[in-house]
């Protein structure tokens, strides 16, 4: 069985192989471009904060408030900060989420503009700004951290080289013969494997922030559940059961006893020993065990892809069939209630063909995990949003599918989208 490739960095951490992976060379690319970007921000930071040095210092040593003049300078300081830090965040958010994909093949939604007063009164906003206070404050502070550890382990590999000046050399202490700076450059070459896990945690905990902060949360507002009426999903259900059999009583059956019928007298006009004997035989009897699979398949009816391929395999061929691009990012290894598999596939299936026919999207992202004792399945598309379950049928279809496995469907789609169908089954056996 094959392993499939890591979408983010946190993941390809887990991984035995991850050092001789291409995951180290973009955690590398991350943390450098990620300098210029923190080191502006903390020079803004800086200059803004400057100022309250001297207010601090007269708080301490005379215990009597600044002056008013000063206060007044924080104060509009504060006012402007406040004023421009939207405005500024938001340029740094486009840019943040474009370089995340450095690190995390999962593509964060891009964020249009909404208006001058939209961004100041949204939510998102402001986690984009708190964000910005995080990359210019937090982030500084820990790259110096490791930049330092960086800096003393190439110091105790070159120590051999650099003990034979007149100067000694001072790890934990002075050091002035080769011979002893040697055990330093061993444990140093030693620890390089480490900086390297620890310079690609350091990359995968700033990404994990950045998607926290930036992936634009679902609003709880427009995030409503489907619910559909048990009554009317069992009486839709028998009413289906009775037009099914009423179809194979009135249309199939009927067929399949005259051809039954014919079979059986052809098979006495045709002697044992002639050649066509067995054929008609295995006809007759194929026919007769056809009404038999037919009142089978009424009763449950299972893609063969499920059976072959699974469901993360059944889910890609669905993909490879849609008429936009569809990612899949399945993260499944514990083996699935065939009636949950079946609505997962059926789920996808329906959701992927509202996108294809109603969303007007690009590409759409299909997720399959597990959470807890639930199996999670989100369609995404970048449409034009705006989905609404009292519009159509296909919806409350879904709903009324999943309903029959006691979960439950999600959906968000505000105007411009994006849209998001999020269903959670339970997997009780």
């Amino acid at each position: 069985m094959t392993t499939e490739p890591p979408s983010h960095l946190a993941e390809a951490l887990r991984r035995r192989r991850w050092l001789i992976s291409a995951w180290p060379w973009r955690a590398l690319a991350y943390l450098v471009t990620t300098v210029p970007i923190a080191g502006f921000l903390a020079v803004g930071l800086l200059i803004i904060g400057a100022p309250m040095l001297p207010v601090f210092s007269t708080l301490r040593q005379h215990g009597r408030p600044p002056s008013i003049a000063l206060m007044l300078f924080l104060i509009t300081g504060s006012v402007i900060l406040v004023a421009l830090a939207p405005l500024l965040s938001f340029a740094v958010a486009a840019v943040e989420r474009w370089r995340v994909r450095l690190v995390d093949n999962r593509p964060l939604p891009s964020s249009p503009w909404p208006g001058l007063a939209a961004r100041y009164r949204s939510p998102a906003t402001w986690r984009e700004v708190a964000y910005l206070f995080w990359l210019g404050g937090f982030t500084p502070v820990a790259y110096w951290v490791f930049l330092v550890l960086v800096l003393l382990d190439l110091g105790m590999i070159s120590s051999p080289w650099l003990a034979g000046d007149a100067d000694p050399v001072v790890i934990w202490r002075p050091i002035e013969t080769t011979s002893e700076a040697v055990p330093y450059a061993i444990l140093a070459v030693l620890l390089l494997p480490v900086l390297c896990y620890a310079a690609g945690l350091l990359a995968a905990v700033q990404a994990a922030v950045a998607r926290w902060a930036l992936a634009h949360p679902v609003d709880a507002a427009a995030l409503r559940e489907v619910t559909r009426s048990r009554t009317r999903l069992v009486g839709a259900y028998e009413a289906e059961r009775r037009r099914i059999e009423r179809d194979l009583h009135d249309g199939a059956q009927p067929r399949l006893t005259s051809l039954t019928l014919q079979l059986g007298l052809a098979r006495l006009d045709v002697p044992e020993d002639s050649p066509a004997a067995r054929p008609l035989a295995v006809a007759h009897d194929q026919a007769r065990g056809l009404m038999v699979m037919l009142r089978q398949l009424v009763h449950g009816i299972r893609p063969q892809s499920l059976t072959d391929l699974g469901l993360a395999g059944a889910v890609r061929e669905l993909a490879d069939a849609a008429t936009i691009p569809v990612t899949v990012h399945a993260d499944l290894h514990d083996e699935l209630p065939e009636i949950v598999e079946t609505t997962a596939y059926f789920v996808v299936s329906e959701a992927l063909g509202n996108v294809a026919r109603h969303a007007r999207a690009a590409r759409a992202d299909v997720r399959l995990t597990r959470a807890g004792g639930d199996l999670v399945v989100e369609v995404t598309d970048d449409g034009h949003g705006g989905a609404d379950p009292a519009r159509g049928t296909g919806l409350t279809g879904l709903a009324d599918r999943v309903a029959a496995v006691d979960g439950r469907l999600l959906l968000s789609s505000p105007p411009g989208g994006p849209t998001l169908v999020r269903v959670e089954l339970p997997c009780r056996r």
